[in-house]
């Protein structure tokens, strides 16, 4: 247990630093799922180290002292009583972390749907009169398209039909849920939030992409992203297209060129690197249940 129970730790840093090359060398949709789930077990794996890094303080416990006492046995602490400590304070602050992660995520998808309310339900496309030019993907049953007036209004009727395809992909391919997965991973294992990065850009370039098939023309899904990042210039930040003025660039470099290949190699090797967490806590909690059971016995 000594080492075996900082490994998820370990392997997070090293899933955070490939993570990066990880989206730019492999087709979005086969990346973007791959990262998420090796993020979520090592976030889940790292917090149960936690757990287990706190459970040592057990042996400090009366009952558990006092019975090794009347064995004449010495307890042996399987790791410092500050480390114990450590984790119990790490574990409070986790718990915190996710709590306002879930709220916000509540909040944002309420105020979205209020917002869609008072449309029937057949409707998929809801046009908001506003200045700002934004466009939503609204999940749920069924999932809707928001966008403002604003954004119709600067976009010429193809790179409308990108735009439409764009959310589309996010709402059909379930983007929202691989978000919050990878936003969750994030907040429980902070050293995490550089592959919650790299899921954002890329759930992006696979609506992209989608877009692109949809529409038949990657140049004009390349045209309706820059006209959208010039179009948020000049006004307050958008939503549309998911655009950032640090991603856009590389965005449109991509659907400039051939989409990048399912290199199903390098998809398994990275879900292979988060099931290894996974196989250290495992690990870790088969010592500390064997040194526990041969106190309490």
């Amino acid at each position: 247990m000594r080492l075996d129970v900082y490994i998820p730790l370990l392997l997070s840093l090293l899933l955070a630093a490939i993570s990066p090359v990880v989206g730019r060398r492999v087709a979005p949709a086969l990346a973007a799922r791959v990262l998420t789930a090796a993020s979520a077990v090592t976030a889940a794996a790292t917090v149960w180290s936690l757990v287990l890094l706190a459970a040592t303080l057990l042996d400090d416990a009366p009952p558990v002292v006092a019975h090794a006492r009347a064995h004449g046995q010495r307890l042996a602490a399987p790791v410092p009583e500050a480390v114990g400590l450590a984790a119990c304070l790490a574990l409070a602050v986790v718990a915190h972390r996710l709590w306002r992660a879930v709220r916000a995520e509540y909040g944002t998808r309420r105020a979205l749907r209020q917002l869609c309310a008072a449309q029937p339900g057949d409707t998929e496309l809801i046009v908001v009169a506003s200045p700002v030019p934004q466009a939503f993907a609204v999940p749920g049953s069924p999932g809707r398209i928001l966008v403002t007036s604003a954004m119709l209004g600067a976009l010429d009727p193809v790179e409308r039909r990108v735009l439409l395809a764009h959310e589309r992909a996010h709402l059909s391919h379930r983007h929202a849920l691989l978000m919050t997965a990878a936003t969750l991973a994030a907040r429980a294992n902070p050293l995490l939030t550089p592959v919650r990065t790299t899921v954002a850009f890329l759930v992006e370039r696979w609506a992209d992409e989608r877009a692109a098939d949809a529409v038949g023309d990657r140049t004009a899904t390349a045209r309706a992203l820059a006209r959208a990042a010039l179009t948020a210039g000049h006004a307050k930040p958008s939503c549309a297209l998911g655009f950032t003025d640090r991603a856009v660039t590389r965005r449109i470099a991509a659907l400039q060129s051939a989409p990048p290949p399912h290199l199903w190699s390098v998809a398994a090797a990275v879900l292979a690197l988060g099931l290894l967490p996974a196989l250290g806590a495992a690990d870790a909690t088969d010592d500390l249940l064997r040194l526990l059971t041969n106190v309490l016995v």
